[in-house]
């Protein structure tokens, strides 16, 4: 390959993503309502020259270009988070802004600036002549991510019946190639109580009480060492008590947190005849969601009110733009790829014969990016869980802007991360493909 022609290539279309990119985030698109982004990237897609687009009964956008032997897949959410508190912003986060070298507004790092970037990437390799019999690529532009991630590729491994060999996630990555990310489930505790009148509380059973001392053991799982009686998550990095010790070091431990509690009473001067906890459980290597059930079951105030209590996962079951409703549990695996695999290897090949061995980026961000090492992981979850996580499909990570700018208001990316990362697609699949 002429690493160079691709280089230029991806230079040229940078007022042309730019442009693309900016068009988005002015169309809402939060999960679930996501039929504008859609609409506009087919008619993106077909205009640069993908021999079919189309919307599959999910709503997600699946362009192809090529028919070669193996299938490679890039995947981008479209879908954001809303823009919370307004006041926080210090612009218009649909109307955006661009400078010379940055483009602010909603979704632009998480993660609009991913299609845009697999879009022209995969026009690159036909402007180049680069597609041949050797392979052919899928650019998904996937739905519901932000509210349940990896539910979009279950339907389309599943119903859509298409399996790539391996795909390239296009989430922010700060210049870096990320191999792997630590899982999520969405655990809930219900406790019963029997209510009362709050003049004569010993009448009754209060249902927050029960909660309040679960709570401290749930506490005590996030923040304990492995030699207390509750054994922290801290135990999953060491090698007595997990045989993927080493990749749980890489991706780094497991935590837990109360993120949403309920409760019900007949008045405010009545005892809580119930309670709930949210639990957000990070997993590591290592951890499953079996696993990590019994972890809460097995809890001394658990097991001291067991009767009353019952530990269970959630279930999501939102209608997605189109209308379909696909049910899934609330468990996203745990995955990583190994760093010699040759998904893995294809991708530093393309970025180093590119752009070197040391992340690159804006002049803003090229001093804190080089600090880090070029291959890593990511903190937050993606669609890896399903297309890796649940499916065995070979995941590598390479995306656009960075991963602090996620759900952040003044959310903002940079031009020269869409032309890099245009340029690194159109030359991943040659160099797996020799």
């Amino acid at each position: 390959m002429d690493f160079n022609a691709i280089k230029a290539a991806s230079e040229g279309y940078k007022a042309a993503m730019t442009r693309f990119l900016r068009e988005l985030v002015a169309i809402p698109g939060e999960s679930a309502g996501e039929e504008g982004h859609v609409r506009r990237i087919k008619a993106e897609m077909e205009a640069v020259g993908f021999d079919k687009a189309e919307i599959d009964g999910q709503g997600n956008i699946i362009g192809w270009m090529g028919s070669g032997k193996t299938l490679i897949g890039f995947d981008a959410h479209i879908d954001t988070v809303g823009i919370g508190n307004r006041d926080n912003w210090n612009f218009d986060p649909y109307q955006g802004y661009e400078t010379d070298t940055e483009i602010g507004g909603r979704g632009v790092s998480d993660q609009l600036g991913g299609i845009v970037s697999a879009v022209y990437g995969a026009r690159i390799m036909k402007d180049l002549g680069l597609l041949n019999d050797k392979y052919q690529v899928v650019v998904v532009g996937s739905v519901q991510e932000e509210d349940c991630d990896g539910l979009c590729w279950q339907y389309i491994i599943n119903e859509d019946k298409i399996r790539p060999e391996f795909v390239v996630s296009t989430e922010p990555t700060d210049g870096g190639i990320y191999r792997g990310q630590r899982g999520r489930m969405e655990i809930r505790i219900d406790v019963k109580g029997v209510s009362c009148h709050g003049s004569a509380p010993e009448r009754g059973d209060n249902a927050i009480y029960k909660m309040a001392d679960i709570l401290q053991d749930v506490r005590s799982l996030n923040e304990n060492g492995d030699e207390a009686e509750i054994k922290g998550l801290v135990k999953m990095l060491n090698e007595k008590y997990n045989e993927q010790w080493k990749e749980a070091r890489f991706l780094g431990r497991g935590t837990v947190t109360v993120s949403e509690i309920f409760f019900t009473s007949p008045s405010r001067c009545a005892v809580a005849d119930s309670c709930a906890v949210s639990l957000d459980r990070r997993m590591t290597a290592g951890e499953t969601w079996q696993s990590c059930l019994e972890e809460i079951r097995d809890l001394p105030a658990v097991k001291k009110y067991a009767n009353d209590v019952t530990v269970s996962m959630y279930q999501y079951d939102r209608p997605s733009w189109t209308g379909l409703v696909y049910p899934i549990e609330c468990y996203f695996p745990t995955w990583v790829i190994p760093e010699d695999h040759p998904v893995t290897k294809a991708l530093e090949e393309a970025y180093n014969n590119l752009y070197g061995a040391a992340r690159t980026g804006d002049s803003t961000t090229i001093e804190m990016r080089k600090a880090r090492p070029l291959t890593d992981k990511w903190t937050f979850s993606t669609n890896g869980v399903s297309i890796m996580g649940r499916n065995g499909i070979p995941c590598i990570g390479f995306g656009p802007g960075a991963e602090a700018q996620a759900h952040a208001p003044n959310e903002k990316t940079w031009k020269q991360d869409l032309i890099t990362c245009a340029a690194v697609y159109a030359a991943i699949p040659g160099c797996y493909c020799k």
